[in-house]
């Protein structure tokens, strides 16, 4: 029987670094030495590619170095499950994580590496002000345990941002460098990353996301006009309406073979021939000066013939000339349109255009009115993004039937608002995952006061993470109320980032006799056996929401999840004489889940009375085929 401890690498994140060599030794075996990499015999092999130039074009900043550690730095946290603060826990395929996301997006790795459809953050811009992200790879959760006052801290301010600091830019692409590299991972080879930003990082961005992502890899730089009304101030020369959105592919081949998303098309609908199908409006069946198309003439009624080349086959056209889905403007001697009808609109679709005007993608203004009518208060978020936003990158991306948009800078939780209102729009089941630091709020800070007096309204901690969770739980009660027809997944898991629930071999020197003691249990005394559970998820590249049976077993707990995929007991207590009883019990229940793939069955390591004990319950097991059984 294998046993997990703190060494064993499957009790941390992935090892990133590790991974990324044996990869190299499988394309350059010749490039390895004694297990060393020889950079002389890769350069050969990779001939022209190497750029030897000691000038280069990029980015390059103070720390990129370390923020490149920090990426490949494995994660030695948890995610621990607080069902008392979902919605729907039971049945919803949801997450709401709140934690650093650095550490979370290391953690997520091997449960979600290449499944996320598409990621939408909208990062902290660089305003000078104080910065909540001091990265510190030595330890990640101490670091941020002690930033969000859940262990007694030296009373250390967080890293200063300002421009007095020499590091105005610097600490931002600290920041969001190791972010970038670790969301990369996630996606999908058709997925997408869109990143909203201002004027005062949009350069450094493009450029970072340029060398994680690949140049080839850029598909647009949307401006969004992020406010309708016209602001006039004095002290600016230009006066701020737009935002930026920067969005690169995983893989651009990939994503256009997948199908490149459209809008809803525009137009003003009416009905001046009483067509039976509705309101309709037209769009040119002439291809544009960019396109092209397939070439053959069209004769108007009127008898004027155009030799032109047209958005499809000839049969498709005389297909719609017949169902009188043509029509010729200029009384019969126009070029052919084609008609669309309002209840088409999402099928029809058009290619979005890099600016995206507030009518059609939302504004602040109305997000902000949005907010207020979830919460009944003003401004408890400092110009929230609007669900329409949401709803057209979703559109762009082609987010489908059970595809995962996820959010790890969360805020207000507007991405999740949008796919819970688009899936009861069309009825589908898009996931959405969001990560949100507990950043503290205080109420002697004007700019924090409200959202803190909220917390304490609520009776919750004063963090934004907690506004979060509210802003999910009020949304799906809105959308159901708008929705009551669709019966949908409305609800959310709530995890919490915190140290692993495998105790660290810190041995006291001076004591070893006390030390060894305090380890006999290799498990946290504190933590309960569902924290256990959702970290053995983790390590083993399980899904978070997967489904958990339990059964009593010759009077022991035995978890059942993912339909057997993985058996666990946890029981503090395993005798000789309940070894063979509870094992043939295990097998019964295993042959009567019958899972498709091959299962792991898991025990606390200090349940058993001896090795003898282990032994025989293992043997028992792997005579029956479960042969990978493993302690904790």
């Amino acid at each position: 029987m294998k046993k997990f401890t703190d060494q064993d690498p499957e009790t941390k994140s992935p090892d990133l670094v590790a991974e990324n060599i044996e990869e190299l030794k499988n394309f350059f075996p010749e490039a390895f030495t004694e297990g060393k990499i020889d950079f002389e015999a890769l350069k050969q092999l990779l001939g022209g590619a190497v750029d030897e130039r000691e000038e280069k074009y990029g980015l390059n900043w103070h720390g990129k170095r370390n923020a490149r550690l920090i990426a490949l730095t494995p994660s030695t946290g948890t995610l621990r499950p607080c069902p008392e603060d979902s919605a729907d826990w039971n049945t919803t395929q949801n997450l709401m994580i709140e934690g650093d996301n650095l550490e979370v997006l290391k953690l997520m790795q091997k449960s979600y590496a290449s499944k996320v459809k598409v990621i939408y953050i909208d990062p902290p811009y660089n305003n000078g002000g104080d910065f909540v992200y001091p990265d510190d790879f030595q330890d990640n959760i101490k670091n941020y345990l002690m930033r969000t006052g859940q262990i007694e801290s030296d009373g250390r301010k967080n890293s200063s941002n300002t421009e007095a600091s020499g590091r105005f830019h610097t600490d931002w692409l600290n920041m969001m460098y190791p972010r970038l590299k670790l969301a990369k991972t996630l996606l999908r080879p058709d997925g997408l990353i869109f990143v909203s930003i201002d004027d005062v990082e949009v350069a450094g961005l493009r450029l970072m996301l340029s060398e994680i992502f690949g140049e080839e890899n850029f598909e647009g730089h949307i401006h969004w006009r992020r406010r309708y009304n016209q602001p006039n101030d004095p002290t600016k020369m230009l006066a701020l309406v737009t935002e930026h959105i920067i969005c690169y592919a995983r893989d651009k081949f990939a994503y256009k073979a997948a199908g490149v998303g459209k809008i809803a098309l525009t137009g003003g609908f009416s009905n001046p021939d009483n067509d039976p199908r509705g309101d309709w409006a037209s769009k040119p069946w002439k291809v544009g000066s960019d396109q092209s198309g397939t070439r053959y003439k069209i004769t108007t009624p009127t008898g004027r013939v155009y030799d032109e080349e047209w958005m499809g086959e000839l049969t498709t056209y005389e297909g719609l000339l017949a169902d009188k889905r043509i029509i010729f403007p200029d009384k019969g001697n126009g070029p052919p349109r084609k008609k669309y009808f309002k209840n088409e609109r999402e099928v029809e679709g058009q290619c979005a255009t890099n600016w995206w005007p507030h009518d059609q993608f939302g504004n602040n203004q109305a997000a902000n009115s949005l907010m207020e009518k979830l919460f009944g208060e003003k401004n408890l978020f400092s110009n929230p993004k609007p669900i329409e936003l949401m709803r057209g990158i979703m559109d762009v991306a082609n987010v489908k039937n059970t595809d995962i948009v996820f959010d790890f800078f969360a805020g207000s939780g507007t991405t999740a608002h949008a796919v819970m209102a688009q899936n009861a729009l069309d009825n589908e089941n898009r996931r959405f995952f969001l990560v949100q630091l507990p950043e503290t709020l205080d109420p002697e800070n004007k700019d924090q006061k409200l959202a803190a007096d909220y917390c304490d309204k609520l009776k919750k901690p004063r963090t934004i993470s907690e506004l979060t969770k509210e802003r999910l739980r009020r949304s799906g009660k809105m959308v159901k109320d708008e929705n009551p027809q669709y019966k949908g997944d409305l609800g959310f898991r709530v995890f919490r980032l915190d140290s692993s629930n495998i105790q660290a071999w810190e041995p006291d020197r001076d004591n070893l006799a006390a030390t060894l003691d305090a380890h006999a249990e290799h498990l946290k005394v504190d933590r309960t056996e569902q924290d256990i559970l959702y970290e053995l998820l983790l390590k083993l590249g399980l899904d978070l929401t997967m489904p958990m049976q339990q059964k009593t077993i010759t009077g022991k707990t035995v978890h059942s999840i993912g339909a057997g995929t993985l058996l666990v007991c946890l029981a503090t207590e395993i005798t000789i004489a309940e070894v063979e009883p509870l094992a043939l019990g295990i097998v019964k229940w295993y042959k009567q889940l019958a899972p498709a793939g091959e299962t792991q069955v898991v025990f606390r390591d200090s349940a058993f009375a001896d090795d003898v004990a282990k032994t025989n319950l293992t043997a028992i097991l792997q005579q029956y085929g479960l042969e990978n059984v493993r302690s904790i």
